[in-house]
């Protein structure tokens, strides 16, 4: 039996791909920096063996997998190629292993990883299957009918990949450490589209979508009435948003989702597309009222009046978006920004529209940037973006008791880096103030 080996191990894609392979019967470890990721515990829940780095973990007889995080002069690489190893990078050995089933690649520039965690849920209802989601949740099946997956558009990674169906959410400029226009990411998911085998489902609301040219069947989805998928007829509840869809302009039936947001309905009509072009009844659709969301996108928890949300926007329309859905979701409670920037680049790229999302909400605390391995930082502060956001305030990490004065308040932690310590540390200030007011009270 083959062993396969994964550098980088705890990455979300890795971590997600050793599942699938593991639950599907294959042998699987891999090895990671010491640091503690939040992937590692549902891999240590199987007894994934996690090494550190070590040329001694290269096995003659390993097929190896490596992230795409790590350079070809990485110890466990080069000693790898010198001993002649089965060898893919992630995305490789992805494009290989999908051609097993009817596989449903799920791309665009923002709302990837909650349309394909959405997808996977509604399809694991009614059939075996296996997922990829980029929150670092896989699983395998033995018996799969559908493989569903998370399709990166980043140094053109998707282009390794054949898949049968192709969810588009949308064409917007980010990366800009990699592509250099929009026009740059237009070509890729071009080139995207001409790889895929049966129907590609994509926003029709998008204008650069709808100037995709494809050789398979276009579904578009979306609120404008030129779409083939429409949602009409929109209610926000207290347990979530409801709304009718129109298939060609014939209604089809009412559907509920358990959360806030135009972007959060665009993401369940392409779901609702693809299963009902695939033929599944609109009763097993339904189930898309269930999901439970996806890892680090709008994650709640109540503490006392406040409630904190870890969100993963690290772009200026995804926090525009998730400040819309707290808004919808708390209408009578203030919302309060804490972001930290991801990438010089990216900071850099879009510092006026950083700005501008950010000022959507009632308060703002920023975060140092954090930068990427692979970028200059130049002369950028997050002082720079802070003279753009009126009455912002420096969030240090080791003052975070700061938070303490928005009682009545939503607090959305947002960003692509480590912004979840500044919660932790938030967390454990709140525990304190506890304790310290019950012996007060005493």
């Amino acid at each position: 039996m083959t062993t396969y080996h994964f550098i980088g191990i705890k990455g979300t894609g890795m971590s997600a791909l050793a599942h699938i392979l593991y639950d599907s019967g294959e042998k699987v470890q891999g090895s990671d920096v010491e640091k503690r990721f939040f992937t590692q515990e549902a891999l240590e829940q199987k007894n994934i063996p996690i090494l550190p780095f070590s040329e001694d973990n290269i096995k003659d007889e390993y097929t190896i997998i490596a992230g795409n995080a790590f350079s070809d002069d990485h110890i466990e690489i080069q000693a790898a190629k010198k001993n002649g190893n089965t060898f893919y990078r992630y995305h490789e050995f992805l494009g290989e292993w999908l051609k097993q089933y009817t596989s449903i690649a799920v791309t665009g520039a923002h709302g990837k990883t909650s349309t394909t965690g959405l997808l996977a849920h509604v399809l694991n209802e009614t059939y075996p299957i296996s997922y990829l989601i980029g929150d670092g949740t896989g699983k395998g099946h033995v018996e799969s009918k559908y493989f569903v997956f998370e399709a990166c558009e980043y140094r053109r990674h998707f282009l390794q990949y054949e898949p049968n169906y192709a969810i588009m959410t949308n064409i917007d400029f980010d990366h800009p450490d990699y592509f250099t226009s929009i026009d740059d990411v237009f070509d890729a998911f071009q080139s995207m589209a001409d790889r895929v085998k049966k129907g590609i489902i994509a926003c029709g609301d998008d204008e650069k979508l709808q100037q995709i040219q494809a050789k398979v069947p276009v579904v578009y989805y979306g609120f404008a009435d030129t779409n083939d998928f429409q949602a009409q007829h929109v209610n926000e509840t207290e347990n979530g948003t409801e709304f009718d869809v129109f298939v060609r302009n014939t209604f089809y039936d009412t559907f509920t989702i358990p959360v806030y947001g135009d972007h959060n309905i665009l993401n369940a009509l392409s779901v609702i597309a693809i299963c009902h072009y695939e033929g599944m009844r609109a009763e097993d659709i339904k189930n898309i009222s269930t999901f439970q969301g996806v890892k680090r996108r709008f994650t709640e928890k109540k503490v006392g009046n406040q409630i904190l949300i870890d969100d993963y926007a690290h772009h200026p329309k995804e926090i525009t978006a998730t400040i819309d859905s707290a808004r919808k979701k708390y209408p009578n409670k203030s919302i309060v920004a804490i972001f930290q920037p991801h990438t010089f680049t990216r900071t850099k790229t879009f510092l006026q529209e950083f700005a501008d999302s950010l000022s959507l909400a009632d308060k703002v605390y920023l975060c140092d940037i954090f930068g990427s391995a692979r970028e200059e930082s130049g002369k950028l502060t997050i002082h720079d973006l802070q003279r753009l956001v009126d009455d912002s305030t420096i969030l240090d990490l080791s003052h975070t008791e700061t938070l303490l004065t928005h009682s009545d308040s939503v607090l959305i932690f947002m960003g692509a880096g480590d912004i979840q310590k500044f919660q932790q540390a938030y967390e454990e200030q709140l525990t304190k103030h506890k304790n310290n007011t019950k012996l007060k009270n005493a």
